[in-house]
């Protein structure tokens, strides 16, 4: 871990409940960002998340013909990449927060991935999705990235992205967390409860197993013009393991399903480490790699300051 990070007591999350919205152009885009950002300043937030695929409404600027085409969209899209990230990169230094951007389906070669950038104060970093839903694979083109997972380290502690289905895996938790983590960030983009209900018990299962922090932050309303993220159902929440300190179900915060806005809740980081090691039950300490299958695995884990 870096020397100059300190894990400090409390930090601010907030959490966006996002809509897919229709733009006129990249100007009234970057409007509409500035102004999510500034609406979640007042509670002095140290880190703003925005779901999976959030970027799509990005699609909205394209041609129509290039918007109704699934694996066209794509390539269109990468092209205002640079630009995308150039204005999120500028929030996080105005304000001085750290900002998971919405993921972004970038092209690398032949290949796309979806990719969640983190911007901070001090510097950037990604993180990629790895398991892949069939929808992204079968019929959209959107590929299982290299086996990188990154620590973020925040100048108040460390964190982890697992994107959406990645949070469904006990695997790259247990690297991130084993890495210093004690915050697993999960921007979600599901259509039904049933997508939305699987990525929350995973989120509620890698709190338990890891002792620590888990938050999702969904997609939330219908875009019909889009046809990737037409139809999109969720809630955020933050989740811890339910143990000494914590509430018993492991629920600290649930926002309601479909509204869209921001939810934020304070985080005690010191407490991560006090279950670690002094839980009813020890299960950070208990697992093995035997468990999990990934002794000696194919995850490269990098680290990046933010």
């Amino acid at each position: 871990m870096d020397p100059a990070i300190t894990t400090c007591m409390n930090i601010t999350v907030a959490v966006a409940q996002y809509p897919v919205t229709f733009h006129a152009g990249f100007e009234a885009w970057k409007t509409h960002t500035e102004t999510w950002v500034r609406e979640a300043l007042p509670s002095q937030p140290h880190l703003l998340l925005f779901p999976e695929y959030g970027s799509l409404e990005l699609v909205s600027l394209l041609p129509p013909d290039e918007r109704a085409d699934l694996r066209r969209q794509l390539r269109s899209l990468d092209r205002l990449c640079a630009d995308f990230c150039a204005v999120f990169a500028s929030l996080a230094r105005q304000h001085g927060v750290i900002i998971v951007a919405p993921s972004f389906p970038v092209c690398v070669g032949d290949a796309v991935y979806n990719r969640c950038f983190v911007f901070g104060p001090r510097g950037q970093g990604y993180q990629d999705k790895y398991f892949m839903t069939r929808f992204e694979t079968e019929t959209w083109g959107v590929g299982r990235a290299p086996a990188r997972l990154c620590v973020f380290e925040a100048a108040w502690g460390c964190f982890g992205v697992q994107v959406c289905y990645d949070i469904e895996f006990p695997s790259g938790a247990a690297l991130l967390c084993q890495g210093g983590a004690a915050l697993l960030l999960a921007p979600s983009c599901t259509e039904t409860i049933r997508g939305s209900t699987r990525v929350h018990v995973g989120a509620r299962a890698r709190a338990l197993e890891q002792q620590c922090y888990t938050v999702v932050s969904p997609l939330v309303g219908d875009a019909p013009w889009s046809p990737a993220v037409d139809i999109n159902y969720g809630f955020a929440a933050f989740y811890s393991t339910p143990d000494r300190q914590f509430p018993e179900e492991g629920i600290l915060k649930q926002g309601l399903p479909q509204q869209a806005g921001w939810l934020f809740r304070q985080l005690d980081l010191a407490l991560i480490e006090t279950v670690r090691q002094d839980g009813q039950t020890l299960n950070f300490k208990d697992q093995s790699d035997i468990a999990y299958g990934f002794a000696g695995g194919p995850f490269e884990v990098m680290r990046e300051r933010v």
